[in-house]
């Protein structure tokens, strides 16, 4: 059979040609193909506004400084994540701080979250781990109490959905990745969605250096004086990203379908294996379906992991516990045992290769391997 990818993207003669249209144009940075992304996936979200960025990282530094969240201020977020979560509050000024995650899911825990609010606590980044979202009724009722803002770190869920909230309708932002493994991308890009008119706006002038108006802006309606209002970044996507994303939208629905699909074939060839373990998914809530993770026998998962190397099947971790990595150790003084849940799920997980199309022989091959070594 061959290698088994962890991930195969669908990109084609669509993308091709949309990418060809924007070169037959004159503007390749930030232009009219952003505004058209932005407005399709508004309203795909439901949301009043999208800005896009290069990257969810990005975005989530850009939201947190549009909220004027920066030194002194504390953020509380998971350690059961990818670094960037805590990175971003980091370059914004803030301070990350930890708290642990609920056992059946691996997302974040509302009641941890409420007992480490300080005085200093400005904002709550929850993180839609694997594509399944969090309790975000429960966030959002401990955010009124405490008066604090959410940024939803929602990388991995565009086409989540829990209670009947997408991303962005519980919080003040939500931020978006449109990495090379996601199902909507573009290679690298990220967008912030929110409901606030005057977060949109002041988030559109940090992208991109704090100006009042870009280079589209100045060749549609000629030569005009521009203003530097504040110190923004350089953050702003640009038409040949945004060309890329545009007919994946058209198809994002097919595609989850295809995952779905996916997963179910993967939950049928573990139902008997009790040393494999799945993430337990509430019955209110859509899986965005971005990974397939299992949880092995934490002895067992470094070998299982070399065990399917060795047979051609590409996996990943997602994700070890961030606090234990020499940074945030040296940095915040941590150390194992200090968020023991998150601890173990990052020792036992294994992302199984999954996307939309993965063949039926390679979920079967996969299960099979996984089922013998674990």
């Amino acid at each position: 059979m061959g290698t088994i990818p962890f991930f195969a993207h669908d990109l084609g003669a669509a993308e091709l040609e949309a990418i060809a249209a924007v070169f037959r144009g004159r503007i390749l940075t930030t232009g009219e193909t952003v505004a058209t992304f932005e407005r399709r996936f508004s309203e795909y979200l439901g949301v009043r506004h999208t800005i896009a960025v290069t990257s969810c990282t990005g975005a989530m530094h850009l939201a947190l400084l549009g909220l004027n969240i920066g030194p002194g201020d504390e953020v509380i977020t998971t350690p059961l994540t990818f670094i960037a979560t805590s990175t971003a509050i980091l370059e914004a000024g803030a301070s990350p701080v930890f708290v642990d995650v609920e056992p059946t899911t691996g997302n974040l825990d509302a009641d941890a979250v409420e007992s480490a609010i300080t005085e200093r606590t400005r904002a709550i980044m929850p993180v839609h781990l694997y594509g399944l979202m969090c309790d975000m009724r429960a966030l959002q009722g401990v955010a009124e109490r405490y008066g604090l803002a959410i940024v939803e770190d929602a990388a991995h869920c565009v086409e989540g959905e829990r209670a009947g909230s997408r991303p962005g309708a519980l919080s003040e932002a939500a931020c978006f990745s449109f990495y090379a493994t996601k199902s909507l991308t573009c290679g690298e890009g990220g967008a912030v969605v929110t409901n606030d008119d005057a977060l949109a706006e002041r988030l559109r002038l940090l992208r991109l250096h704090g100006m009042t108006k870009n280079a589209y802006d100045r060749a549609r309606e000629g030569y005009q004086h521009w203003d530097m209002v504040c110190l923004g970044w350089k953050y702003n996507m640009d038409n040949i990203q945004a060309a890329m994303l545009l007919p994946q939208l058209e198809r994002l629905e097919h595609k989850w379908q295809q995952r779905e699909l996916a997963a179910r074939r993967y939950y049928e060839r573990f139902a008997m294996n009790r040393r494999v373990r799945m993430p337990y998914i509430p019955a209110e809530a859509r899986h965005g379906r971005h990974l397939f993770p299992v949880w092995v026998i934490p002895d067992r998962r470094d070998a299982i992991v070399e065990g399917l190397r060795a047979r051609g099947i590409e996996t990943v971790v997602n994700y070890r516990a961030i606090h234990l990595l020499s940074f945030f150790e040296e940095r915040f003084k941590l150390s194992r045992g200090s968020f023991p849940v998150a601890e173990r799920i990052g020792d036992s997980t294994i992302s199984l290769p999954f996307y939309a199309g993965i063949p039926d022989g390679h979920i079967d091959a996969v299960a099979e391997a996984l089922n013998e070594l674990a």
